[in-house]
């Protein structure tokens, strides 16, 4: 794995807490979708607490003033939610973000050889120069649809520190792709676990996402 490759755990104990809630087999499917929003939200709060733009005001307070620092609103943000399940990292992440630009990206992973391939492109073109974006999906496995994602903005011209990456847990070998193709890609996550199983599923992973947060109890 490149070196640069810039993968962080925040060791925060609502992140490990609520990670755990997504681990365990019998965590019903509305506290399962409830438990991935609170990882979108923290883990974007620790992704962007050095990151998001800010300029110093100063403020009248009622007995007085002092001085202050607010968001740059002359710099846009872009999040690109990676259908579906990233949507759910979404939800809690939008609260903290709730003035970025969304657009909804989709890859689906062919049979027989799970070759990654689009299905939906809503990436504006071209994107603002001094546009922060931030990818979310629900684990990072092979990393192959990922990669696909980052490829398509870096065709777009982002790439490097205005790009990060969130997801709830990532595999090594995926970690590996990506460090070999993006080596100054930042994610931010809850977990590296270490292997795939012969199904491509990370283990022990959090099970399936999509289907345990749309397709509800069998």
């Amino acid at each position: 794995m490149a070196m640069s490759l810039r993968v962080v755990v925040p060791p925060h104990p609502l992140i490990g807490h609520w990670l755990s809630m997504l681990r365990d087999a019998n965590t019903p499917f509305p506290l399962y979708a409830a438990a991935m929003g609170e990882l979108g939200r923290w883990l974007t709060y620790e992704a962007i607490r050095e990151w998001l733009p800010h300029q110093p005001v100063s403020i009248t307070t009622p007995s007085g003033t002092a001085e202050g620092k607010v968001v740059d609103p002359a710099v846009p943000l872009l999040a690109v939610p990676m259908l579906r399940s990233g949507l759910g990292l979404w939800q809690g992440a939008q609260t903290v973000l709730p003035s970025a630009r969304v657009a909804h990206v989709g890859v689906s992973r062919r049979a027989p050889t799970a070759e990654a391939d689009w299905y939906l492109d809503a990436l504006p073109a071209p994107i603002q120069s001094r546009m922060g974006v931030l990818v979310f999906t629900s684990q990072v496995a092979s990393g192959a649809s990922l990669a696909l994602v980052l490829e398509r903005l870096r065709s777009l011209g982002v790439s490097g520190p205005r790009l990060r990456v969130i997801t709830c847990v990532c595999a090594s070998p995926g970690l590996r792709l990506l460090g070999e193709s993006f080596p100054d890609l930042s994610i931010y996550t809850a977990c590296i676990d270490a292997e795939l199983n012969r199904h491509g599923q990370i283990v022990p992973g959090i099970g399936e996402p999509e289907k345990r947060l749309f397709d509800g109890p069998d």
